[in-house]
């Protein structure tokens, strides 16, 4: 056996210098971000505090912005269609991906698929109306949402693909590194002193930027966190179109407590000279939303409808709310593309916005998936409902889409809001379609049998001690059997073995997968099978 001696062991700077992808690979990128999310009992803190309002949270952002490199003007390159709302900003951001992307003008040498889908389309405004014969020009389209489902690299997408392990590393540890390189003054900002780093969604942020400005992306789509007015992505100062979705109350501790406070927060992404909209809001909402649009100077403000148009078409997004949202999406592309320099025909849907509109993508929202395993007898329906509102629009979807003849069950975990009235909503929707579940499971959001999350699925925000338990679990299954004392009830400590519980009951079954988009995201990677930790 051949030996090495310590004169001839390399330096770790030389170790460095020869693997620096083995101490900078994107499962140490992933470890290093996991370590910036806040955890529980911080979180505990903030709630019980009682603040809605930081105004220190912007002028924080931009100083990060600064110590990357960068001044928020630098990103009016980007053209940036601002989306945010209560539900339904995610759907949004999807449909205006899909439709810009059939305007995008793809590499030399390579055809545009929008003039295969297009020419089998027989909508009204195809010709130089859609914009293809136009001087403007779309490269590249950026997309930032959050949360992620399996892989956080699906919160920085270029071109409808998350960009690569290999990328997010790169940019991940060059963020990294110019942070650690440089300094504020603590006079100014008390909260940002050596070696001190921004919280997990600000640094994705932060990443999402720099990623964009070196890939050259010349169309940005990004959904906002929470809120507006403080949100880590309101630094942009020339956003091509701003849209606020349909609100409701949730976030209330950041946000407020009525829906004045959370229109008031929404409508703080308005910027002057950009076109603003919103969907049709309750009306003490809809009053404050339009005192902002004044305040910010917006070139226009304009309240979206249903259009005609788009209710007569198949979207590539399930749910009869999905019009509503493809519907903003249309408004916000028109005002993009017109702003860019395309001629858009604002009274006829051109093929291009039809092509977009029906083969929209948005994973984990109303999507129905066969098992891998027992295609013919087992059937996901998943949405990742977890509000009031956006429950009761899932259910009702889940309640059109189920076949009568099957069994049914309820797979469902919500860790951190208020759970009965979530249970509430869901149990009158399935009732009021003369519809039963079977069976009920009550899971954690850890991933795997062996008490593990995925990598990119570790959560710090939650009580640890509340998971071990099933506190919460517990007390789910109680509400549910208060309402509902046929079914079967199940709690089970993690996804996989829920998963695989199922898959032992007789079938046909369909299944509903919702109250968190961290269960649906951990439920997608325990179908694919791939464990990583």
């Amino acid at each position: 056996m051949s030996t090495t001696s310590p004169q001839s062991q390399p330096t770790q700077k030389q170790q460095e210098e020869t693997q620096p992808m083995l101490r900078r690979s994107y499962k140490d990128a992933i470890g290093l971000l996991n370590s910036l999310q806040s955890n529980f009992a911080t979180i505990q803190a903030v709630r019980q505090s009682g603040k809605t309002r930081n105004e220190m949270l912007i002028p924080e952002m931009v100083e990060w912005t600064r110590r990357i490199g960068y001044e928020p003007s630098d990103f009016n390159k980007l053209n940036v269609i601002h989306v945010t709302g209560t539900k339904g900003k995610g759907s949004t951001c999807a449909f205006v991906q899909s439709i810009l992307s059939q305007y995008r003008t793809p590499p030399v040498g390579v055809a545009s698929s929008r003039s295969n889908s297009a020419s089998n389309l027989s909508s009204a405004g195809s010709g130089p109306a859609s914009g293809l014969e136009s001087a403007a020009k779309i490269t590249k389209i950026g997309l930032y949402t959050s949360p992620h489902l399996k892989s956080v690299r699906e919160r920085v997408m270029i071109n409808g693909k998350p960009i690569s392990e290999e990328l997010f590393a790169k940019y991940f540890f060059e963020v990294w590194d110019r942070l650690t390189a440089s300094n504020s003054d603590t006079n100014v900002f008390p909260n940002m002193g050596e070696g001190v780093k921004p919280a997990y969604f600000r640094y994705v942020t932060l990443l999402s930027f720099h990623a964009f400005m070196k890939e050259g992306v010349d169309t940005a789509i990004y959904e906002v966190g929470v809120g507006g007015e403080y949100d880590s992505t309101n630094i942009m100062q020339k956003p091509t179109a701003c849209g606020i979705t349909t609100l409701g109350i949730d976030h209330t501790v950041m946000l407020g407590n009525t829906l004045e406070e959370i229109a008031w927060n929404k409508s703080g992404i308005f910027k002057e000279g950009a076109q603003c909209f919103s969907v049709e809001q309750p009306e003490e909402a809809m009053k404050v939303i339009e005192e902002r649009a004044l305040e910010k100077k917006a070139s226009r403000f304009t309240i979206v409808r249903n259009r005609s148009e788009v209710n007569e078409l198949k979207l590539g997004l399930n749910g009869e709310f999905q019009y509503q949202n493809a519907s903003m999406a249309v408004a916000l592309c028109e005002a993009h593309l017109s702003k860019l320099g395309f001629e858009i025909d604002h009274d006829n849907l051109s093929t291009e916005f039809v092509a977009g509109l029906e083969q929209a993508k948005w994973p984990g929202r109303c999507q129905i998936l066969p098992d891998p395993k027992k295609q013919d007898e087992l059937t996901w329906f998943i949405d990742g409902a977890h509000t009031k509102e956006s429950i009761a629009n899932g259910s009702k979807w889940f309640t059109t889409a189920t076949n009568r003849e099957h069994k049914r069950v309820l797979l469902f975990n919500q860790q951190t809001r208020d759970i009965q009235p979530l249970i509430a909503e869901l149990y009158k929707k399935i009732e009021a379609a003369d519809l039963k579940f079977d069976h009920v499971i009550f899971t954690t959001n850890v991933t795997w049998a062996s008490g593990n999350y995925s990598a990119d699925l570790v959560s710090l925000n939650t009580s640890e001690a509340q998971v071990s338990s099933l506190e919460v679990q517990t007390k789910m299954a109680g509400y549910w059997n208060e309402l509902d004392k046929k079914s079967r009830k199940h709690i089970f400590h993690d996804i996989e073995t829920s998963v695989n519980f199922v898959r032992t009951l007789e079938g046909p079954l369909d299944v509903f997968v919702c109250g968190s988009l961290h269960l649906v995201g951990g439920f997608l990677v325990v179908l694919d099978g791939k464990q990583t930790v």
